[in-house]
């Protein structure tokens, strides 16, 4: 490609890019335009796009900043490129779920909660929770106001309440009064003068009225406003705060108007709002319980309660069993009728009401937390002690219910809500009441800049498909794709102009139905001036981009080149012989068998209520694949991975009477051995974690050197070619290949080991080589060309090896190196790499059940088609399969497909369908089957 053609006004030129795989790549990347850069899992698309284009923009700007700045942001090195020309400020929106802080929820990340504690803080009202009645704090400017609406002529006494303190007497607060300038109190409804007072006889008074001041209204008076601003603000000093206005009537008795300057109403202080009142990272305005993170560590209603289809009279509280214990129940159950408690009522059926009566007690009878500070005042003994903590957990604060916020923040309202009110609703109905809000003018003035951020931001969550999460939800809880999301509608909310935004996948964990609004907002960013760069293999994404970047033609060292560069159009002419186009243009497919398996042995979860789950009852065949599918936020991860998996696990771990959030599991559970949740979560914390450690293929490679005839003669152990004991690997950087430099100001700096050069071994261990090769290079290997190395040993140990990269392979991950470091990984990779785990073990004497969660993350539709052979593999050893999935290429294998929803949130936790997908495609109902009609 001549890039010296390209204007780098309206392009973004690299040149000569070599990033990991990149092969010294030239590209030009039109500005203001949305990109789409594809190809296979592991060509390079990410090297191209994270590591070169954004770790240059980035670069660049550090180097922009102050010397003082750059202390603290660290050393950012350049990228392997000649150079890059062009280039705008890059923010990268990644789908990894970085979030760790446990404070942090939706509301926080998308900045709205920051402009509703602003909104609360300027016009949020103040209600007794006794009365009812609005809090009202008067200053001395509305009782100006007040006064000076009143009639011409009005005669009024300005008056400050005095009560006496209790160390002083009567006589000497009127002497004080009296140094101070006053000359008049009103005593027993008569002024008097207090010279006059004091010279009488000696009077037990507690209380009087101090006269401040009398005036008569008259509006031409310029300076009556002064005066009476004056007086009243001496009447609320005197008075502690309360000020008292009498009007004079010339036929009529006085009336008397009452003020106070502090926030106060039903003989309760309340606090004034301001911004951190409502914040729950700020101690002022945090529960003061969990200190702001809704949860503490008390005692867990799932270890009391584990089988919620019991009822309190059939021991459903575990810890009131026994000949002692059951006192507490028998108490309980006998006074039941005084307070209405329906003892043979399943625990699941129980509503809220009935719920607290048995934790909280009633002045009947006692409940289990009071159970369980008698057995904490006796802990003492070791068997009350050992009894507490078998059923502590994690548990929602009992105080703030999980809303994070000190008690009295839920007094101050806005049209009747709270802010805890509001945090609780989904985006979509809080978009709605942001709408429908009615305020007065004046609050209209104070609100209408915060009120159009809110809204803005709002909208976007709901344009990428997110209408159904909450403000309150943790962000370490949302899913790569929700987490991505996320951050691409805070983007939109900063509204940044000429910037290069850089997202990887944002159609993950979407529903085909909402891809729509996805391009929507891509489109969005992209009119608003800034160059939009989607790493994606989504077929609709792909049409929609203004161009196409196709990175080939394999994969790892395989890869690395620009095999198309266009639009769409010119993507599809059969000249273009690249696997991304040959499936765009179905002249390759993903293949499926017409024949569903039918399964006759059933896993049937009954009554499920986990989240949004509204009491259904799903089957799951046996020995077939079924994905479960549905909209986004329709209940799909709570019904598979938070229900089914964590009730057979407990299962299989011995627990009996585990039932979680259902009623009872049916089915023959004696056919599977054990449950495993291969989700995208790394494989390995360590960085000596590689695929080969984690598939045990590293064992049978030490076991292989130690056995050549150097390693003999040096009495070599297997364990020598560790990188994880000492002995043969380097010790100065102990395995690592790197040393790490902690700085005091600026973040480590990673340094290559000097002693062994990168190689992590000692340079007698990397004498001893197996056909040429030491255990380092080996290493350097990626999977594919490990297996060609093999192949001519018919030995029983690289037999081993080989089925074991086999397996690797097999998944779609022959570009990988032997000895690449975990945390380089991607969830997609992380994922298959436990599946070629599993298909390593060989025929399990037990099948077991298999979990996937969007096993099609960072997928081509090359990868897929071997991802569902992997699939088939494991049907055959006798195994069960169970995918939560939106991509259509996996749901038209399936045998049996679940489709949650209708819609997402509330709106969800339904099954719309169970069956076969050529019946899906029938239901009128479900998105799902719409999508699905073209792909069978």
């Amino acid at each position: 490609m001549d890039i010296s053609q390209y204007d780098p006004k309206k392009y973004i030129i690299i040149k000569g890019a070599g990033v990991n795989n990149l092969k010294d790549i030239d590209v030009a990347i039109p500005r203001n335009k949305l990109v789409v850069i594809t190809g296979l899992s592991g060509s390079g698309k990410s090297s191209l796009a994270f590591d070169t284009l954004f770790a240059e923009g980035q670069r660049r700007y550090v180097e922009s900043l102050s010397a003082y700045a750059r202390q603290f942001l660290g050393r950012m090195s350049k990228p392997k490129v000649d150079y890059i020309l062009g280039i705008s400020p890059a923010v990268a929106i990644e789908q990894k779920v970085n979030i760790r802080n446990p404070r942090s929820t939706v509301g926080t990340s998308t900045e709205i909660y920051e402009y509703m504690k602003l909104l609360y803080a300027r016009i949020g009202k103040t209600f007794s929770p006794v009365s009812g009645k609005e809090v009202k704090r008067h200053s001395v400017a509305d009782v100006a106001e007040i006064l000076l609406e009143l009639p011409e002529g009005t005669k009024i006494f300005i008056l400050s309440p005095i009560v006496l303190p209790e160390n002083r007497t009567f006589e000497q607060q009127l002497e004080i009064l009296q140094q101070e300038g006053f000359t008049r109190i009103i005593l027993d409804g008569k002024i008097s003068r207090i010279e006059d007072v004091l010279s009488g006889k000696a009077l037990k008074k507690k209380k009087f009225d101090l006269l401040v001041d009398r005036i008569t209204i008259h509006q031409e008076d310029d300076e009556l406003r002064a005066r009476l601003g004056d007086a009243v603000q001496t009447a609320f000093f005197e008075g502690m705060g309360n000020c008292r206005v009498q009007i004079l009537h010339e036929e009529q008795e006085p009336e008397n108007l009452e003020f106070s300057n502090r926030f106060e109403l039903d003989g309760i202080t309340f606090e004034k709002p301001n911004e951190n009142f409502f914040s729950f990272n700020n101690p002022y305005g945090a529960c003061k319980t969990c200190e702001g993170f809704g949860s503490i560590i008390g005692i867990d209603e799932d270890l009391v309660v584990p089988n919620k289809t019991l009822s309190i009279y059939q021991d459903a509280v575990v810890c009131w069993r026994g000949e002692k214990m059951s006192e507490w129940k028998d108490r309980f159950v006998l006074a039941a009728p005084k307070f209405g408690f329906p003892i043979h009522k399943p625990y699941c059926e129980l509503n809220k009401e009935q719920k607290e009566m048995l934790w909280y007690g009633t002045k009947h009878a006692e409940g289990i937390y009071a159970f369980f500070k008698a057995i904490e005042a006796e802990a003492y003994k070791i068997q009350y002690r050992v009894m507490l903590a078998r059923y502590r957990g994690k548990t929602v604060c009992p105080d703030c219910h999980g809303t994070r916020l000190r008690a009295d923040a839920s007094y101050v309202k806005i049209n009747k809500r709270s802010i805890i009110d509001l945090v609780l609703m989904p985006v979509s109905d809080l978009s709605l009441f942001f709408e429908n809000l009615n305020l007065e003018d004046h609050e209209q003035k104070i609100a209408e800049r915060i009120l159009k951020e809110i809204q803005n931001r709002l909208q976007y969550l709901l344009d990428v498909g997110l209408g159904y999460l909450t403000l309150n939800r943790l962000s370490n809880t949302l899913s790569g794709g929700e987490s991505q999301r996320i951050n691409l509608a805070t983007s939109l909310g900063s509204s940044l102009v000429g910037s290069m935004y850089i997202l990887d996948e944002p159609s993950i964990g979407l529903h085909p139905r909402d891809t729509q609004n996805l391009i929507h907002v891509l489109l969005q960013l992209r009119d608003l001036g800034n160059t939009v760069i989607v790493v994606e293999h989504d077929e609709e994404i792909i049409r929609t981009a203004d161009y196409i970047i196709d990175i080939g033609p394999l994969a790892g060292r395989n890869g690395g080149e620009v095999v198309f560069s266009g639009t769409f159009e010119e993507m599809l002419l059969p000249k273009i012989q690249t696997l991304t186009a040959k499936y765009l243009r179905n002249e390759e497919e993903i293949e499926y068998s017409n024949k569903r398996r039918k399964g006759s042995e059933f896993i049937r979860l009954i009554n499920v209520w986990e989240n949004n789950l509204k009491n259904i009852t799903v089957k799951f065949p046996l020995n077939s694949i079924t994905v479960v599918t549905g909209v986004s936020g329709s209940g799909k991860t709570s019904l598979v991975k938070t229900v089914l998996y964590n009730v057979l696990k407990k299962r299989f771990s011995g627990i009996e009477n585990y039932t979680g959030k259902c009623s009872s599991v049916e089915g023959n559970l004696a056919l599977l051995s054990d449950v495993e949740l291969v989700d995208q979560n790394p494989i390995g914390r360590s960085s000596r974690s590689n695929p080969v450690t984690y598939l045990k293929a590293y064992d049978d490679i030490r076991q292989l050197y130690s056995e050549q005839p150097l390693a003999k003669k040096r009495s070599y152990k297997p364990g020598f070619f560790s990188f994880n004991v000492p002995g043969g690997r380097c010790e100065v950087c102990e395995g690592e290949g790197e040393i790490t430099v902690e700085m005091q100001f600026m973040s480590d700096v990673h340094l290559l080991c000097e002693e062994c050069k990168g190689t992590r071994f000692k340079e007698e261990v990397l004498e001893v080589k197996y056909r040429d090769k030491n255990v380092h290079e080996l290493l350097q290997m990626t999977v594919s060309e490990a297996l060609a190395f093999f192949s001519s040993d018919t030995s029983t140990i690289t037999q081993r090896i080989s089925h074991k990269l086999q397996c690797l392979e097999d998944v779609g991950l022959g570009y990988l190196q032997l000895g690449q470091s975990s945390s380089s990984l991607s969830g997609g990779e992380a994922q298959r790499i436990k599946l070629a785990f599993f298909l390593s073990k060989g025929n399990a004497e037990k099948p077991v059940l298999f979990i996937f969660d969007e096993p099609s993350t960072g997928l081509h539709f090359h990868d897929i088609k071997k991802l569902n052979r992997s699939f088939e593999a494991l049907i055959k050893k006798g195994h069960s399969i169970i995918i939560i999935e939106h991509h259509t290429d996996i749901i038209k294998i399936a045998d049996w497909v679940i489709d949650m929803g209708p819609e997402g949130g509330e709106n969800g936790g339904t099954v719309v369908f169970e069956g076969t997908p050529e019946d899906l495609v029938k239901c009128k109902k479900s998105y799902t089957g719409q999508f699905l009609k073209g792909k069978l």
